[in-house]
This record gives structure tokens, sequence and C-alpha cells, in this order.
């Protein structure tokens, strides 16, 4: 069946069903006006108040890691904006600051993998949120089977990634990744690491 066809068959169905069908065509909605907020204007949320509400939603925590492509080595942050986002095809999500310093290597490099940190991982994450540091002195390391980029020993999880997208969210970046191959430890011996009110945490079931 043709398109057409469809569209018919589509609008035979609405009829039969008793639901209202257009004659003419339906004019669309204006697009909204977006813009920036300006500097001589408030924000409509002040940004401690944003930080301490949303500070309520637990999250997991993990570090992203990309392969050398200079001579600056291996690149890596953490992050607790990532996020699972299709199952087919595979695809995850992380959110990275526009100011990052790290992003760009990882841009170039165009792979990632998310390593989940485990619960005794608390001080290798605050190593990777320092700016500037060698993060990976003393961090024990191998390459991901798919994209070579660093996973870090004892981490809960990791997924190896392929960039495949990436979009503007206000002062962020977020990046898709298609999921080339990943792997999880043993949950009952590896618990994850978890961040909640600023605070690092450990799950301890339901």
């Amino acid at each position: 069946m043709g398109s057409a066809g469809m569209a018919a068959a589509a609008v035979r169905y609405l009829r039969s069903a008793g639901a209202r069908t257009a004659v003419e065509p339906v004019d669309a909605l204006p697009r909204p006006e977006l813009r920036s907020v300006g500097e001589d204007e408030r924000a409509p949320v002040e940004q401690a108040e944003f930080r301490r509400v949303l500070g309520n939603f637990a999250t997991g925590v993990t570090v992203v890691t990309a392969p050398a492509t200079t001579d600056d080595g291996p690149a890596g942050f953490a992050c607790q904006s990532f996020s699972s986002l299709s199952l087919d095809p595979p695809l995850v999500a992380f959110m990275v600051g526009r100011t990052s310093t790290t992003w760009p290597r990882i841009a170039r490099a165009g792979v990632f993998c998310v390593n989940v940190l485990a619960a005794d991982q608390a001080e290798l994450c605050r190593g990777f949120a320092v700016s500037g540091a060698d993060k990976f002195a003393g961090v024990s390391y191998d390459a991901s089977p798919a994209t070579g980029s660093p996973r870090l020993t004892g981490a809960a999880a990791w997924i190896d990634c392929t960039i495949h997208a990436v979009h503007t969210g206000g002062d962020h970046l977020i990046v898709v990744g298609r999921v080339e191959t990943l792997g999880a430890a043993d949950a009952t011996e590896v618990p994850p690491l978890l961040f909640h009110r600023g605070r690092f945490g450990e799950f301890t079931g339901i």
C-alpha cells in the first residue's frame, strides 16, 4: 500500500471510531521564541537552589575516558550526568560542561569508555574531578576491547562507545555514544558508588 492509500485507510479508521478528521489543512502553531536570559535579567531559578533541589536525586558516579591522540596521554573526567538512552540501537549519553578542557580531547578521539565506579573508588573519582592534574598517575587500567579507551581496574561496569552525536544543552553538551561492547563485575561483590546531596555513599540493597 502506498502512502496515499495508507493515509486514506487511516482516515477511514478514524471516522469509524468517531474521531474528528480535518477537511482543511491545519495550520502549525507558531514556533516559540527561544532566547537566552540577558545579563540584566534575573535567571528563573537561582543556581544555589537548583543545585540544592537536584542534589536530592541520587546518582551513580562514572569516569569517562578516551585514548591518547596526542602526546598528552589519555583523557578522562568524573561524570555524574550519565544515562542509558536506547536499546535499539544501543545508545548511552553523558553531559559535559562547555568549558571542559577534557572534552575536546575526547572529541578528537571520537570514542570513549564509561567506567561505572565501585563503592571503594571515591578517591579515584576525586582525582578525576581535578582540572589540570595528571589524572592517570598511579591509576591502574587496561585498554577497552573495542576503542582502546582506558578501562579502570576495579570498576563495577564499563561501556565502550563511539561518539554517535553531540547536542547543545544550555551550558553543557549532550554526548550520545553508540555502545560497541560492555561488561560488568559481579554486583554482589562490587557495589556501585553513589552521590547524594554532595556526598558519596554506597548502595546497601533494598
